[in-house]
């Protein structure tokens, strides 16, 4: 058994912060001593190591409680998330050390790309395995197969073209992390559904407004509560970068006919003044 202190010296965490991670259930202690004193075993020190492979991606703890106690994830299942991590981290370092080196080289090529070839991957399995049926179907119809319509995904998603648009969305998630986060773990459908209707239910209650001004008190009640709903369901940092593009589009040409015939003429243009007065001084 090992006291506090001496899992302080060895890992570099401070005592205060163990303290923390008993308090809110994260590692408990294996055992007090007579005297009250926290002790730990082997395989406390193994679920610190966990938690510190989790930090490194500044993962919130709240995320590596529930991860930890997921009676579905066995440690190799969690061994193997975390390599998978690391070896994207370590790509993205290697990339970035690749890159300054053609610049001391006198070669300096701008480069945007955000993502990983193994992170794109990723993204491209998520987004396979959470897609109906009848869209994997015509979508394979239209590659030919699963292999070939990765491919295209790959590449699409790789062009600079989509880096650059990749990179502002990152910057609303507050970071890559958090963004790969999110799109590894979707919500599930039924939840999607309730916040499909909740933004349903808004948008006739802020269609109803359209006789006032975009920046009066109550249109601007119901785009927080919108922008708010939106936080929620994205689980991104700040919402107002999402909530501008929002505006524009309703202002697209192919969508503002739909917006218009679904909550009345002239919403499309008002939805879209309503957010940009809410988000301006944002």
């Amino acid at each position: 058994m090992r006291t506090v202190k001496e899992i302080s010296e060895l890992t570099g965490i401070s005592v205060r912060t163990l303290h923390y991670y008993d308090e809110i259930g994260l590692l408990k202690p294996t055992q007090k001593s007579d005297a009250g004193y926290r002790l730990y075993d082997d395989r406390a020190l193994e679920i610190l190591q966990q938690i510190l492979f989790f930090r490194e991606f500044d993962i919130p703890l709240k995320e590596i409680k529930a991860v930890l106690e997921n009676p579905a994830l066995e440690r190799n299942q969690i061994l193997q998330m975390q390599r998978k991590m690391l070896v994207a981290k370590k790509e993205r370092m290697e990339h970035l050390i690749a890159s300054i080196d053609d610049i001391l080289k006198g070669e300096n090529k701008m480069d945007f790309a955000i993502f990983s070839k193994t992170e794109v991957e990723e993204m491209f399995q998520t987004m396979f395995e959470h897609m109906p049926d009848n869209m994997k179907e015509l979508a394979v119809k239209e590659f030919g197969s699963i292999e070939e319509w990765k491919k295209h995904y790959i590449k699409t998603v790789s062009s600079e073209e989509m880096q650059k648009g990749y990179a502002k969305v990152v910057e609303w998630y507050g970071g890559k992390e958090q963004f790969l986060s999110v799109a590894n773990n979707p919500i599930s459908k039924e939840a999607a559904e309730s916040y499909n209707q909740q933004f349903d239910n808004l948008l006739y209650k802020l269609a109803a407004k359209k006789v006032c001004s975009p920046d009066s008190s109550e249109v601007r009640e119901l785009v927080s509560e919108y922008g708010f709903l939106m936080k929620q369901l994205s689980q991104i940092k700040k919402e107002h970068g999402l909530m501008v593009a929002q505006a524009q589009y309703y202002r697209n040409e192919k969508i503002k006919p739909m917006i218009d015939e679904k909550y009345g003429n002239g919403t499309a243009e008002f939805f879209a003044q309503a957010f940009e007065a809410f988000y301006k001084d944002k």
